[in-house]
């Protein structure tokens, strides 16, 4: 079961994705931790992305999709897996659709976790992130509150802000991610494989909620 988590910065798809590979027990795969695990293993895949990632340059969809597939004929993903993060483009994902065509296997559904930019922009700079590189558990000061202010329940370290979580920085994203990424969506509906969620800051879904609702939906 391949599932792709679509959705802009914010909406908390890394989080969800997250989630529902513990209940459907598989792993979930995030573009940015492949390209640190190969980039750590220092094998010709790895150097050639971390020329690229070391001079804050994406990576080419070629050498992505090396990396992806040699990912995908690891053992834990023989049941399936969550990918988060890639297919970035149409491009991409016509990519993945032929490298999985060639080990038996396809795309089951495409998450789309749909929040409006104003209501993400709300959601992000009310977010706080443990300054423990080892941790790095987020919270959210409106429904994810650490029990001590700025403390990370987890570790006990200081919260910071990011600064990719300013406004500014914010609004740049989501500008870039509506003019690379949007197409996916067509993508996916044209396949009759797109499951919609839509969010709202006001609801009181949490993560777990939105899920659990994936789940009973592959149910069905």
């Amino acid at each position: 079961m391949i599932i792709i988590m679509l959705g802009a910065p914010g909406t908390g798809k890394g989080t969800v994705g997250s989630l529902l590979a513990q209940k459907l027990n598989i792993p979930h795969i995030s573009s940015g931790e492949i390209f640190r695990s190969y980039i750590e293993r220092d094998d010709e895949i790895g150097k050639q992305a971390k020329a690229y990632v070391s001079e804050g340059k994406l990576v080419p969809d070629e050498v992505t999709i090396k990396i992806l597939e040699k990912r995908l004929n690891e053992p834990d993903t023989q049941n399936g897996c969550i990918l988060d993060g890639y297919p970035r483009t149409e491009g991409q994902a016509e990519s993945l659709d032929r490298l999985l065509k060639e080990q038996n296997r396809k795309v089951k559904v495409a998450v789309n976790l749909s929040l409006s930019d104003d209501e993400i922009v709300d959601r992000i700079i009310k977010r706080r992130t443990c300054q423990n590189p080892d941790c790095r558990e987020i919270y959210n000061l409106d429904f994810k509150k650490p029990n001590v202010e700025n403390i990370c329940d987890k570790c006990g370290s200081q919260l910071m802000v990011r600064e990719d979580d300013k406004e500014e920085t914010i609004r740049k994203r989501l500008e870039n991610y509506h003019n690379i990424s949007e197409n996916l969506i067509d993508f996916y509906k044209n396949k009759d494989i797109l499951y919609t969620v839509k969010l709202n800051n006001e609801s009181n879904k949490v993560s777990s909620d939105i899920a659990k609702e994936i789940e009973e939906y592959l149910k069905k």
